[in-house]
């Protein structure tokens, strides 16, 4: 009981996570997949130029170091404020817009940097901050975020741009971010440092070296670099892999809900499982099982329901990785730089998508499909887990090395 009883005194600040980062940025990959054979078509786009649109996250990368250092030093409220504000009128913006690709990059741009502050990065910090001994359900949680609203979400976007067109979804969007910010910011607890804002002196010129110093850092943004190649499908291209696949546009409802439960079926096995087994066998195994989809996508095996199932595979990795991945960082780090350390880890997977969506633009002009790029994503997933799984083999001699920071 005590192990959920943590949970149950600590329902404000998990709730407030949930919420804030389910209807924050991380609806991205949704919203993208679910508007791009419409916005392709419609303004005369090619499929390979949406795609390098994409790599344009980089801009992300940079920005992601500053937000988790923010949240460090300024408090998570404050921080994801500013992804509240931005949100709505950004949906707004791209409403409106004329149907240039351009102008479609530039708010893509913004969405990718302000929305940055609605991400784990910040909103993971009130689940490590206030829960210890149940640490891994709680992020499970947090994480389950995206899944429990991107299914409705998803379903019911699929549904107004088959039926209304693109700019209306945009307008919808812009209505729900302004009454879930509210709602996220009314429930978190209010007062910079009641919710673990640094209150010693540290400076960044001492807290940076040392996390740059620890192999564990290398060692986990070489693993993300790795694993998120393939992320640019669950977050921009799910419906044009389906399209290729045999499904129908209007099936994107079926291909959401699959990737939205192997997301939440992800986070809470995940959550569960590393608090009570070794987390770096939880780690391999969790972020090598996309590698399964990736490789059935890749054959010329179509049938519906293996085209789900590779879908819910991919969903389930991307999923469990807010789990482990924070879990893993407050273990190796500790709290007091656990943001900042969030933070460029998160840039390097911001990266590692951004270059995979190069990759796929690369493959889609040569080749036309979707192919090779599931090939060589799906190796590059195994070979990211096995980084995670060998971390642990020297966790003693690294920390006698390089404490955590008091």
């Amino acid at each position: 009981m005590a192990y959920l009883s943590e949970l149950r005194d600590n329902w404000r600040p998990l709730l407030a996570a949930t919420v804030g980062l389910g209807s924050g940025m991380s609806l991205a990959g949704t919203v993208i997949s679910t508007m791009a054979p419409s916005l392709i078509t419609a303004n005369n786009w090619t499929p390979s130029s949406f795609a390098y649109v994409g790599s344009l996250g980089l801009f992300s990368s940079l920005a992601l170091p500053f937000v988790g250092r923010l949240a460090d030093v300024l408090g998570v409220r404050m921080t994801a404020l500013i992804g509240m504000l931005a949100m709505p009128l950004i949906y707004l913006g791209l409403s409106l817009m004329n149907g240039s690709i351009e102008v479609y990059s530039m708010l893509f741009v913004a969405q990718g940097v302000l929305g940055m502050t609605t991400t784990a990065t910040v909103y993971s910090r009130l689940a490590v901050q206030y829960v210890k001994k149940s640490r891994g359900l709680a992020l499970a949680i947090v994480a389950s975020g995206p899944a429990l609203f991107g299914i409705p979400v998803g379903i019911m976007l699929n549904w107004i741009v088959e039926t209304l067109g693109w700019r209306s979804g945009y307008q919808a969007l812009a209505v729900f971010a302004i009454v879930m910010a509210v709602v996220t910011f009314l429930l978190i607890p209010p007062g910079a440092k009641t919710h673990g804002v640094l209150k010693t002196k540290r400076k960044a010129r001492e807290d940076y070296p040392m996390i740059f110093r620890n192999p564990a850092f290398w060692m986990l943004g070489g693993s993300m670099m790795l694993c998120n190649l393939p992320q640019t499908i669950p977050q921009a291209q799910l419906k044009n892999l389906i399209l290729e696949n045999g499904m129908t546009g209007m099936m994107m409802g079926q291909a959401t809900v699959a990737m939205m439960l192997g997301q939440l079926s992800g986070r809470l096995l995940a959550g569960l499982a590393i608090d009570k087994m070794n987390p770096y066998r939880v780690a391999f195994l969790t972020m090598a099982l996309p590698s399964i989809g990736l490789f059935f996508l890749s054959s010329s095996l179509d049938a519906h329901a293996l085209v789900l199932l590779s879908v819910y595979c991919i969903g389930f990795t991307f999923g469990a990785e807010g789990d482990v991945v924070a879990y893993l960082v407050a273990k190796r780090f500790g709290i007091d730089v656990y943001s900042s350390v969030m933070g460029l880890i998160t840039a390097i997977t911001s990266v590692s998508t951004s270059l995979g969506a190069i990759l796929l633009g690369y493959t889609l002009g040569t080749t036309g499909n979707f192919n090779v790029f599931l090939v060589v994503t799906g190796v590059s997933v195994v070979l990211g887990a096995v980084m995670l799984l060998l971390l642990g083999r020297n966790e003693k001699r690294d920390e006698a090395a390089h404490p955590v920071p008091a």
